[in-house]
């Protein structure tokens, strides 16, 4: 099972992610030759850029004919660089290696130089966002709260095999599924949508979000080292119960999974728990899940007028759940 391309297919689109990724570009230029290296080494590893796509579909929900304008792609690239920020972070705290197939900031230039430069890219997000006016930037600063406080409730539960579904689901809100339902909204803010649909859209971040991240979880534990390009079962070494394993602790196979976790796992315990999880029907619960997510995205597209934009936000809400109709139990289908 190998992770689905989520990203919808729509006329216009390799345009569109040409004039995201120029911005992008742009955006991490700075007077300092080793400061702009580091803020734009991710950058230029790659990514779907799933959420300067959204923004700017978003903002083209308002009729048929309605074109991407320049400040939808200058808001979803205000998203994508808190996101690549995020991860300069993030691997700092899991002491990455690698990052979309290439060193890592850290791996490359020590953790100093990764917080610094992730810094830089919070900041020149913030600097884009508030050339969008008062609302978009106090959005994105929120948004920036809400990350790190998804991250600290992460921490807080690594390696408690006790963490409820519950915390998991506050936890990955605020860690990814915030950054999809701002850029969505920024999208609907900047091309002035009625409100009711800016909230629509923004409803539909939202839930594509925890649909994103639900799916992630289970390729986590499903897909095969070569497809992740990581250990399979990374989350679960890294104490990190994620929801498929949450969901084999609650069921037939908990005790077992139980006592192999709760601490640092040996290759030989951290093989055993990843089979353990795929014999379960952790797997088949989370795809529900997912899939659940999914149609709750769909269905807060129905406040919009029908434009080729909106069928292709839904489009992308159900490509995520593409390649997982062979998990778990092998009854799962698409939506």
């Amino acid at each position: 099972m190998s992770s689905p391309n989520p990203l919808p297919d729509v006329p216009g689109l390799p345009a569109l992610r040409e004039r995201i990724e120029k911005r992008l570009l742009a955006a991490v230029e700075t007077d300092d030759p080793t400061m702009t290296e580091m803020a734009s080494h991710l950058v230029r590893a790659g990514g779907k850029r799933l959420r300067p796509v959204l923004a700017a579909l978003a903002s083209a929900t308002g009729g048929p004919d309605v074109e991407v304008g320049d400040e939808a792609v200058t808001g979803g690239v205000a998203c994508e660089l808190v996101h690549v920020g995020s991860l300069h972070h993030d691997d700092v705290i899991d002491e990455a290696e690698t990052r979309h197939g290439v060193d890592s900031v850290n791996a490359r230039w020590g953790n100093l130089r990764a917080i610094l430069s992730g810094d830089f890219l919070l900041a020149r997000a913030s600097e884009l966002a508030a050339s969008l006016g008062t609302e978009v930037a106090t959005l994105l600063a929120a948004t920036i709260g809400r990350l790190c406080t998804g991250e600290v409730r992460e921490l807080q539960f690594a390696y408690q095999v006790d963490r409820s579904v519950g915390d998991y689901a506050a936890a990955i809100e605020g860690k990814t599924a915030a950054l999809y339902s701002t850029a969505c909204r920024i999208g609907g803010l900047v091309a002035d949508l009625p409100r009711d649909q800016v909230d629509a859209l923004t409803d539909f971040g939202l839930h594509y979000g925890m649909a994103f991240q639900v799916v992630d979880d289970v390729l986590d534990v499903v897909a095969t080292d070569d497809e992740l390009g990581k250990p399979a079962g990374h989350d679960m070494a890294e104490g990190v119960y994620n929801l498929p394993v949450l969901r084999t602790l609650a069921g037939a196979g908990g005790g077992e999974l139980r006592s192999l976790l709760g601490g640092p796992l040996s290759p030989d315990d951290q093989a055993r728990a990843l089979a353990v999880v795929r014999a379960g029907d952790g797997v088949a619960q989370s795809v529900t899940e997912a899939r659940a997510y999914v149609d709750r995205a769909v269905a807060d597209l129905e406040a919009l007028p029908p434009t080729p934009a909106a069928d292709a936000l839904a489009d992308a809400a159900r490509r995520l759940l593409v390649g997982l109709d062979r998990g778990g139990d092998g009854e799962s289908g698409t939506t």
